[in-house]
């Protein structure tokens, strides 16, 4: 049987399943998402620590949900999960570093959990403001050299123009 993780990776990134069907999914996701994530911001210095089961419980989704959201918090715990491998016997643990937390939800560009008001408390507004602006920062691209104009000959070799060779493919952008 698949795991957890892949259970999930198949149902929420199907390329198959009903575009509707998909929407409503990550709809409802999102909201109990920002839920979750309310309720561990009230108190983040606490460590919340059990199953993957007694976690769906706690903040009363499914394993799934639970699933999907352990996905998204991992690379913002203090020490990560071994989400690849879990059950819903599984220990996790939701440790976040406040200031890694924040910073990967601007990245996620996730409005909804950045904004929520319990960040107030948790990270001062100008500190926020400064994750803010490291994080869009660090995604800013600075073109290294000129910019190859459409109807030169492509960088490749082919002899073709760029326009008719590599140009579509954004390699040289």
């Amino acid at each position: 049987m698949a795991g957890l993780l892949e259970q999930w990776t198949n149902m929420a990134y199907s390329e198959t399943a009903d575009k509707g069907e998909l929407k409503k999914l990550w709809q409802d996701y999102f909201l109990k998402e920002k839920d979750i994530y309310a309720e561990l911001l009230k108190d983040p210095d606490t460590e919340v620590k059990g199953t993957v089961k007694e976690l769906a419980e706690k903040y009363n989704v499914d394993i799934m949900t639970m699933t999907g959201f352990l996905d998204g918090i991992n690379e913002s715990l203090v020490e990560e999960n071994d989400i690849q491998n879990m059950d819903e016997d599984t220990v996790v643990s939701l440790n976040f570093d406040n200031e890694k937390l924040y910073y990967n939800m601007v990245a996620a560009k996730a409005d909804w959990l950045y904004g929520l008001p319990e960040w107030n408390d948790v990270l001062s507004e100008e500190r926020r403001e400064e994750l803010y602006k490291e994080q869009k920062k660090s995604g800013t691209f600075v073109r290294e050299g000129r910019k190859i104009g459409r109807n030169e000959p492509c960088p490749c070799g082919s002899g073709k123009k760029f326009k008719q060779c590599c140009m579509g493919k954004g390699i040289y952008d």
